[in-house]
Order: structure tokens, then sequence, then C-alpha cells
């Protein structure tokens, strides 16, 4: 017997029809927003190191800007549980209206936050305060966006339709890399650290009201009914989740650490390499093309094949890829070497996040889904992501050693192979009716 019944002579295309490209882009617009921010804050980290936090020493003040960066994480769980339980009970599109209207004033007040020389302690306290605030929207903002994408698609499309998640984040990247060359190229080293770094803050927000009114149109996806299945049984609480949310914080961790070195790749050219700064903000656009263009291909992919082997083979591909890469580019540090390396290791690396973030959420029950999604995905950002950048920066300031990004990402990548090796398959599930 079927879960789901539709009234008589209506098929499901016509009872769900499927969502517009207009529609997907509005869903991933606030994950698009928050990596467009994060490339732009890891971009000119010595710019708001200047203009927020004057320290004795530049690697005092470097520390203490990428440190307020992962601040804002702390807040991330506390904004995936208080948004989530509200998508999971009120619905997913007013969940992503509020978190995504958050995000943007907070992105708006930092980039017009007076610097310290102007307004002394209250400035970083100002940074701070902006940082938490778009730390708890965007804790909020994966899981409705992810949930909705995932229930809206057609089963056999979910990978494709869950791909543009991911796809936004290197298309944020390369836009804001794109942003940061330019500005270099253009503006000059004095105004780029006076005000050309807020210029790049300000127009991340012009996406804001446009973001706004797509929202506004998505159908709202909570109450579609679903069919019951192998993957996630009767129970809908997070105690019988259990597993798969522990897979998934190895999964999301994995992922998080490798996104956020590559976010880093454009600082550790400049301090570590001390490469040229049009050569460094390149890679941040080669890292988003090839991170885009991997992942919809991965997507598609994992529709066809499965989310496990997408899950399992790239990884082990990017794992034995890394060390060379990294090797390779501290030996002749030139540019040709910088992007090739940025484009083999973040191609491998993305080829997977589609299967990872679908597979996680259709293996949850939909009373739980956005809550269990968020909680995970918020968790290991905010333990891993937050704290990968000013980890790396002091492992290489202390040991010497400029592979330090190589060794830690390779740890955190063989710790999410294992956790792909122990996942149930998940892709095509069919919704059966009677």
């Amino acid at each position: 017997m079927s879960d789901i019944a539709l009234p008589l002579g209506t098929t499901e295309a016509e009872e769900f029809p499927p969502i517009t490209s207009r529609q997907v882009a509005a869903a991933v617009a606030g994950n698009a927003l928050e990596f467009y921010d994060f490339t732009v804050y890891a971009t000119f980290a010595s710019q708001i190191a200047h203009t927020f936090f004057p320290g004795r020493t530049p690697f005092l003040s470097l520390i203490l800007t990428l440190a307020t960066f992962g601040v804002g994480f702390l807040l991330r769980p506390i904004g995936a549980v208080v948004i989530g339980r509200w998508a999971d009970r009120h619905g997913r599109r007013p969940a992503m209206m509020f978190s995504f209207a958050l995000m943007g004033v907070s992105i708006l007040g930092l980039a017009l936050t007076p610097s310290f020389r102007a307004i002394g302690v209250a400035a970083p306290l100002l940074v701070l305060f902006w940082r938490l605030c778009q730390g708890f929207a965007l804790g909020g903002e994966v899981g409705p966006a992810t949930a909705f994408l995932v229930e809206a698609a057609p089963p056999a499309r979910r990978g494709l339709y869950g791909a543009w998640q991911g796809g936004s984040q290197n298309l944020a990247n390369l836009v804001g890399g794109l942003v940061g060359v330019v500005l270099a190229h253009t503006v000059g080293e004095a105004s780029l650290d006076l005000w050309g770094w807020r210029l790049a803050f300000l127009l991340g927000t012009l996406v804001l009201p446009f973001g706004l009114i797509l929202r506004r149109s998505l159908p709202e996806t909570l109450h579609r009914p679903e069919a019951r299945s192998h993957v996630h049984p009767d129970a809908a609480t997070l105690k019988a989740s259990a597993p798969v949310l522990l897979r998934g914080l190895a999964l999301i961790a994995a992922s998080t650490v490798s996104t956020y070195v590559f976010g880093y790749m454009t600082t550790y050219a400049l301090r570590t390499l001390h490469m040229a700064a049009e050569v460094s903000l390149a890679a941040s656009a080669v890292s988003g093309t090839c991170g885009l263009v991997a992942g919809l291909i991965g997507g598609v992919l994992s529709d066809r094949f499965g989310r496990r082997p997408l899950m399992i083979w790239p990884r082990i591909v990017f794992l034995l890829a890394t060390w060379p890469a990294f090797y390779l580019l501290v030996r002749n540090h030139d540019a040709a070497t910088l992007l090739g390396a940025t484009a083999v290791i973040t191609f491998t690396s993305a080829l997977s996040t589609a299967a990872v973030f679908v597979s996680i959420t259709e293996s949850l029950r939909k009373e739980v889904r956005v809550l269990g999604l968020g909680a995970v995905y918020a968790t290991a950002v905010a333990v891993f992501g937050g704290s990968t950048q000013p980890i790396i920066a002091s492992l290489i300031e202390f040991t010497g050693d400029p592979l330090s990004p190589a060794w830690y990402m390779m740890a955190f990548t063989a710790i999410g192979l294992v956790a792909s090796i122990m996942t149930r398959e998940t892709a095509h599930r069919r919704i059966n009716r009677a």
C-alpha cells in the first residue's frame, strides 16, 4: 500500500510540478552569499586585520582577524536548532526568508563598521557582534535550503538539484575571487587597505533584495506526503537517526576542512609562499570554477551510479593527490603550479559534495530533516570550519612546515573516507503509489 494519496486522476507531476531554475536560485542564494562573504573575508584578511585588529606583529593581527571569523561559528549550532525546529514545524520558506535577511544585514553591518583608529575598541567589538549574528543566521540556512531542494526535486534528479547547493558555494568563491582580482588590479594597495575591501562586501549585499523577492515565491514542501523507506523507517526522532547523524558529522567535517583550506589558499600564497597578490587572488577564482563544474558533475553521476561511489572514489583520488600538489607548490611557488594544484585538489574534492549532502538529507525523516541536517552541518562547521584557518596558520608558524595544510586536510579526508564506506546507499528511492 502507498503512503501517498493523490486525488483521483491526478499524477504526481501535476500535484507537485517541478521547481523552476529561479526557485533553485532562490534556495541556494543564502549559501552563495555565505561563501561570497567567506571568500571576501579570507581574501582580504590582511586588510581587515589592519583596519580592526592592529597588533604588535603582522602574525598576531592576522590571528585575531581569523579568530574573530571563527567566533561567528559558535552560534551556528544554536541557529541550526532554533531555525531548524521552526522549519520542521512551520515550513521551509519562512525559515529561509529569516536566515537570508539576517545574513545580509550582518554583512552590511561589517562593511560599514568604522575602523579601530576611528572608534577604538568598539570597532572589533562591533565586528564580533556582526560575525555572531551572521553565524546564527548561517546555522539555520543550510538545513531548510537543502531539505527544500531534495523534497522539491524529482527523485531521479535529487543529486543534480542538491549539487546546486555546493555549486552556489563555488560560484560565490569564483565571484569573490574575481572581485578581489579586479579590486587589487584597479584601486591600488593603499586604497584596497582603506576602503577597497569594504566595497567587496557591499557588492555582496546587492543580492539581498532580489533573494528575498525570489524566496517569497518558493512553494512549501513541508506538508508534501512522503513514502516510508528502508533508509529511514517509522521512527521520527533524532535519537533513532543517531548513526546517520554521526556519519554525517564525519562526512561534513572532512568536506568543511577541505573547503576552508581552499579558502585560505590566497593568504597562504601571499604570506607563506610570498607570491604576488594578483596571482594569489586568482587561486580563489580557479578554485570556484573547478568546484562549480566538479560539483555539478558529481551530482549528475550520483543520480546515475549512486551516492556511495561518489563519496568514496573521489575521496581516494583526493587523498592521493593532496600531498604531491602541495609539495610541488612549495618547491616551485610559481603561478602555474599554484593554479594547477588548486584546480586538481578542488576538482577532486568537489565531486563528492552533492552526494554527501543529498545522502544525509535522504536518510532523515521529514519531521526532523532540517533540524538534523542543520545541526550536524552547523556543528561540523563550528568546530572544524571556524578553527581550520587559525590552526593551519599556527602550524605553519610554529613548525615551519609549509606542508602543514596538506597534512591537516589529509587526516580529515581519511576520516571522511571511513564514514563514506560505512554509509548506506540512498539513491533511487522510489515513492510508490497503489
